[in-house]
């Protein structure tokens, strides 16, 4: 049977992208194996991106076990058969998640179900539970490399998300879904600059800030249930100064003296005709004092016709009408919420989604035009902090930010500037919006502006200090950066949204780029070998960095050189003996039957260590070699010298990487295909 209706949706295009306009889609999920699919996930992933009618997954009563995961797919409706006979469940604790460094503290993943880049999604009929605080016991102890110390102490009841939906997931409906957890922002649907978000009968349960949209959100006839004494629910409302949080006709519950709100930024709540228990702290909604500071919109908690059972308390007495706006309370519906920018009511949240609208900002993007600086490039950090774009900003953050647009600190290191270009052009391609295509067309005339005549690339522009002039090939800066052109002069993906007269110039960067290189590749007793992590912008010759980056061979960053010339169409004999040369190196260079192994090491002063053992068949390459012996070397803050890793102090050994794996595929596999590919010119050393 399940063979059956797989056959029946090929038929009918679904896993070939193909939608018949004049029909929506219908596919059933039966965990018992009597729909086309068991799990969610596999229906998910059957649909295209897009589609012009509303494409809806029927899930049957069952228990789902399964983390949830619905990335750029709009016009969707998840439909439970029952809310409370669909029950789709994961435990997933989000201090645990941080600690695998893959997830660098990025909270893509961390829930039960997980959206990102989504419009127009519909929940009907669901329960979505993160069980972790209610399977837990009591508090555990975990290893956790990203930790200090290497352990991290997990609570039952911290941060354990249900729903969490990430930037581009907008005009969102949930309708008769119940969402549970005992840990904090259960419910977390989070785009501060674009979010629209509806619920409607549903239940909610969890701890701290448990109910935690930003944006926009109306939540009507819901259930609120609390286990946290600090507060249920929580607004962010940065991004503009009309984003609100109202929850009409919705009852509170919990544990005793549970407080009803609060907020750490920007934000803005509305109750009306809410229902409060007896048990309730006499707390009204309060500014936390964790948060940035005091709002610049000051404090906007407005009330009407909410009552608690045994007795009112003062502060919730009716005072909708100092705000601002001063609605009457029978306007403020779902409809005034979103201030015309979504038009949704019962009926149509109660049978679909509403047509695809055009999805005209981005969460990250908008961030990410704040950041820029007036030279077209981005800051890898600012005052000291590293700049992130999965956080929102206050109004103060902003303005302050934006002030900040004339420094001078535009980089290419840490993957700044080249990684804003192709998210923007990307987002511009989603959404339309042609302010984040020009951001990124700065940002491409600021790598053309910084490049040197020579070809190279300078670690920051126009900042030359220190060593911030030097051509720098450290953590791939400049490939990055003619990757970027490259990919623009052969219309790669979303660079087909780009200002056509910029190609022309792209071209003739890569060429330049392409010929710096040959002539920065180390020649060692007549014969070429790799590159340095820097040159000098001069001379070409290797050059030292910081203290512990003196002028070597580099066994990093020479393999993504390598495969950026192995990306050169119809390569010339020079860039082949470029190639073939480096590939000679690194395999002379290798240390085998050797790897490095990070352990806890609670007498050090990192609480751990970084060491290099014997192991039978694995192969390590030094990050650093001695330009006349090809020895590995190993340098500490002092900038002497060492000959293994053991000899120099804990700090550098333990937080930088001096070895590593980074050749291993480019030998194995990268460079065998390009050298079939090109054999017939390939040159003879």
């Amino acid at each position: 049977m399940k063979q059956f209706w797989k056959l029946l949706c090929l038929i009918l295009g679904l896993t070939a992208g193909f939608i018949p306009a004049a029909q929506a889609q219908r596919i059933i999920v039966a965990a018992d194996g009597s729909g086309a699919f068991r799990t969610i996930q596999e229906a998910i992933n059957s649909l295209p991106t897009q589609a012009a009618q509303p494409r809806t997954i029927f899930i049957k009563n069952g228990t789902y076990r399964e983390k949830v995961f619905v990335d750029g797919k709009s016009n969707l409706i998840l439909e439970g058969e029952s809310e409370k006979g669909v029950v789709l469940t994961n435990a997933q604790a989000r201090d645990a998640w941080y600690c695998n460094p893959e997830s660098h503290a990025n909270d893509w993943g961390v829930a039960t179900l997980n959206m990102r880049n989504s419009p127009d999604v519909t929940l009907e009929k669901l329960t979505v539970i993160n069980s972790y605080g209610f399977d837990a016991t009591s508090e555990v102890t975990i290893d956790c490399p990203t930790a200090s110390g290497g352990k991290k102490s997990i609570s039952k009841t911290g941060h354990q998300m249900a729903l969490r939906t990430m930037a581009g997931t907008i005009r969102l409906i949930a309708r008769h879904c119940t969402f549970r957890a005992l840990g904090g922002d259960t419910v977390s649907p989070w785009d501060v600059e674009a979010g629209l978000y509806y619920f409607a009968d549903c239940t909610m349960e969890g701890g701290v800030d448990f109910y935690c949209p930003r944006g926009w959100a109306y939540a009507e006839n819901c259930r609120f249930i609390c286990h946290n004494m600090e507060a249920a629910i929580w607004h962010d409302g940065s991004g503009s100064k009309d984003e609100k949080s109202v929850l009409k006709n919705c009852t509170f519950e919990g544990d005793d003296n549970f407080k009803l709100g609060r907020y750490h930024r920007e934000s803005q709540f509305y109750l009306i005709g809410c229902k409060f228990p007896k048990n309730m702290a006499d707390a009204d909604i309060y500014h936390a004092k964790s948060g940035p500071g005091t709002p610049l919109w000051g404090r906007r908690v407005y009330y009407y016709n909410c009552h608690r059972k045994g007795g009112d308390y003062a502060w919730h007495k009716d005072n909708v009408d100092k705000a601002e706006s001063t609605p009457n309370p029978r306007q403020i519906t779902a409809n005034w919420t979103f201030g015309g920018r979504w038009n949704v009511d019962k009926k149509a949240a109660a049978v679909a989604a509403p047509a695809p609208v055009v999805l005209t900002k981005d969460s990250v993007a908008e961030r990410m035009l704040v950041f820029q600086r007036s030279v077209g490039g981005w800051p890898k950090a600012v005052n000291g902090q590293k700049v992130s774009y999965e956080h929102p900003l206050t109004a103060a953050e902003k303005a302050s930010t934006r002030k900040d647009a004339g420094k001078d600190d535009a980089t290419i290191d840490n993957n700044a500037t080249t990684r804003e270009i192709r998210y923007l052009l990307a987002a511009a391609q989603r959404t339309g919006n042609t302010a984040y295509r020009s951001a990124a067309e700065n940002g491409i005339r600021y790598l053309l502006k910084m490049q040197y005549p020579n070809g190279g690339f300078p670690q920051y522009y126009p900042d030359h200090s220190l060593y911030r002039h030097q051509i720098t090939y450290n953590d791939n800066a400049m490939i990055r950066s003619l990757l970027v052109l490259r990919d623009l002069v052969e219309q790669k993906g979303d660079f087909t949204l780009v200002d056509r007269a910029l190609v022309p110039q792209a071209k003739l960067a890569v060429e330049r780029g392409v010929d710096c290189i040959l002539k920065t590749q180390y020649v060692q007793n007549g014969k070429l070998t790799a590159w340095c992590a820097q040159h000098d912008e001069k001379t070409l010759q290797p050059a030292k960095a910081r203290a512990f980056e003196l002028a070597s061979l580099s066994g990093d960053e020479t393999v993504e050189i390598v495969k950026f010339l192995m990306g050169v169409d119809n390569p010339t004999p020079e860039v082949r003996k470029a190639i073939d040369s480096a590939v000679a190196w690194l395999n002379a260079v290798k240390m085998p039957n050797q790897a490095v192994k990070d352990i806890a090491d609670p007498k050090q002063p990192t609480g751990r260590d970084r060491v290099i053992v014997a192991e039978a068949g694995s192969t390590l390459w030094a990050r650093f070699y001695d330009l006349e012996s090809n020895k590995p070397i190993y340098v500490g803050r002092n900038s002497e010298k060492k000959n293994t890793l053991a000899e120099i102090e804990n700090e550098r050994r333990a937080g930088y990487l001096y070895v590593g794996t980074w050749p291993e595929k480019l030998l194995t596999k990268d460079y065998p295909a390009w050298q079939q590919k090109w054999e017939k010119g390939s040159s003879k050393l």
